[in-house]
């Protein structure tokens, strides 16, 4: 109860931070809001901490609180006496996926034969509704063209480890969801390349080989460097196993902190509307990817599944691909909001399916 009691006290003071930063925005102290702000975030991450219910939101509260600091500080996350922090983002990639290797084994490859119409929607699906809409959206923005461009990325990346997490949790199908998240990253240095070329041909140059050698040597070397690891060595170094799942989340957080830093003039001009067309590519790959696999004979269950594996996408390499490119600061934008947002919409879908088992 005494904890309790803190952690409400916490959420307090968070409230009157906020309560503080709005009275100054309205007094014209716009530039002098940041501390409070970040303030804000932080009071609340650690007061969802002792709650069950808001546990799971308190990494995307710090991840606001970092992207608060690198809108109003942004020098201090862009370079550091001539080393550009951008140089972080490719090895990051590489050690989230090498965990993500950790995590995973043959048997997770399993459900292909055990669950193929399922993977099979779940895949087709993945690779094409995604896609189409970033490509839809891009085409309605009237955005500058690298950065029309960042949203058909994000679309056309596999799903990540984070739709593993909510499948769980929405009581789906979580097999089918390991399967449907192994099965795209693999293909993803052969399916992305060439939608990118498809899609985003229009707006920037898109190197289908170059592309295609920066997916395998950020995904799928780490992941093969990680199932031998967890084949070979797992449980033998315990701390490992351990420490990987937070690296991991600290890693997609510094890396969304670098993105916005990078690209924050442009985040001040069309930020807005960037999020809001990030949100409905998110909220329609949910929406669409359940329907259709109703329509094609999925259960309700495995069709929830199919929802969080079309609608949450792997922000992190859509940001290593931008840095790749050397595009960071423009295609990487809408990968970077993307990721936080879908950790909210999914936790909320989650919870709310979670509320409601499957009828089948």
């Amino acid at each position: 109860m005494k904890n309790e009691k803190l952690f409400k006290s916490i959420i307090g003071a968070g409230l009157l931070c906020l309560l503080l930063a709005f009275i100054m925005i309205m007094s014209g102290m716009i530039a002098d809001t940041g501390p409070v702000l970040i303030l804000f975030f932080v009071f609340l991450g650690i007061g969802f901490r002792g709650f069950q219910k808001l546990k799971g939101f308190t990494y995307t509260t710090m991840i606001f609180a970092g992207v608060t600091a690198a809108m109003y500080y942004p020098e201090y996350f862009v370079e550091y006496k001539g080393y550009a922090y951008s140089n972080l983002i490719t090895p990051l990639i590489q050690i989230i996926m090498f965990g993500m290797g950790t995590s995973m084994s043959i048997k997770d490859f399993a459900g292909v034969v055990k669950m193929p119409k399922g993977v099979f929607i779940g895949l087709l699906s993945q690779f094409t509704i995604m896609p189409v809409l970033g490509f839809i959206l891009a085409s309605l923005s009237n955005f500058p063209a690298e950065i029309a461009a960042g949203i058909v990325l994000i679309g056309c990346s596999p799903s990540g480890l984070a739709s593993n997490v909510m499948s769980y949790l929405a009581k789906a199908n979580l097999a089918l969801s390991i399967t449907i998240t192994a099965i795209s990253t693999l293909l993803a240095p052969f399916v992305t390349p060439l939608l990118m070329k498809l899609l985003a041909g229009e707006f920037v140059e898109i190197d289908v080989l170059d592309m295609m050698w920066s997916i395998i040597k950020m995904v799928i070397i780490p992941i093969g460097a990680g199932l031998l690891f967890n084949r070979f060595l797992s449980g033998k170094a315990k701390w490992l196993d351990d420490v990987m799942p937070l690296v991991s989340m600290i890693g997609i957080g510094v890396i969304i902190v670098i993105i916005t830093a990078a690209g924050r003039d442009s985040l001040l001009d069309i930020g807005g509307l960037l999020i809001i067309l990030v949100f409905i590519h998110n909220v329609m790959g949910y929406n669409l990817g359940f329907w259709v696999s109703k329509w094609l004979g999925l259960s309700e269950k495995d069709a929830r599944t199919v929802a969080l594996e079309v609608g949450m996408q792997n922000g992190g390499l859509a940001s290593g691909l931008a840095k790749e490119m050397g595009k960071i600061a423009t295609v990487g934008l809408a990968p970077a909001v993307f990721g936080p947002l879908m950790n909210i919409t999914g936790s909320v879908l989650a919870s709310y399916w979670h509320r409601k088992p499957p009828k089948d």
